[in-house]
């Protein structure tokens, strides 16, 4: 479980190259495509692929800020939780949830062991994936961010962060499937 005071492998070169703030500037349009990715899921031991999903399910990307296996955004901690413990309703309407980390994979597998994670934990170090969906960077890390894409992976809603609201309310993520 997370631990406030340990601060081991904060400092690394991800790190560093997160550090500057870069607000989130995301132009897509809704009814576009998003751009295409592939991805380990820690969870399950696989690739992933965005554009498998295409003409299948519809998709949720949960963009999280994990600093390391320790030390998760304040913001996006309940947010995980949330998805976690939601992830069954997700699930049951035939919605794919792929919550998204910078941190490396093996403190993904930690995180997926310690929070008893089920939905797939995709792992992007590098931060290619963040950069491409332009959810913006700020104190070490990425920007959290939502983007829910329906069967054909045409944007239908995207929620980017900001202090007044981090994370969009699992009630909003759901409402956007009806």
């Amino acid at each position: 479980m997370p631990n406030p005071s340990d601060f081991s492998g904060l400092f690394n070169k991800r790190f560093l190259d997160n550090f500057l703030p870069i607000p989130a500037t995301n132009r897509f349009q809704l009814g576009n495509s998003t751009p295409d990715f592939k991805l380990p899921d820690i969870t399950n031991g696989k690739l992933v692929k965005l554009s498998e999903y295409k003409g299948k399910q519809p998709v949720l990307l949960a963009f999280t800020r994990i600093f390391t296996e320790n030390q998760y955004c304040p913001f996006c901690f309940p947010h995980i939780k949330a998805l976690k413990d939601n992830y069954e309703q997700f699930q049951d309407r035939g919605i794919e949830v792929l919550l998204i980390t910078s941190i490396d994979e093996r403190q993904s597998k930690i995180v997926v062991q310690d929070l008893g994670l089920q939905m797939p934990l995709l792992s992007d170090p590098s931060c290619r994936v963040f950069r491409s969906y332009e959810v913006g960077q700020a104190l070490g890390a990425p920007l959290p961010a939502q983007f829910v894409l329906d069967q054909d992976r045409k944007l239908r809603y995207k929620h980017l962060f900001s202090f007044f609201e981090p994370n969009a309310t699992i009630d909003t993520l759901l409402k956007q499937f009806d």
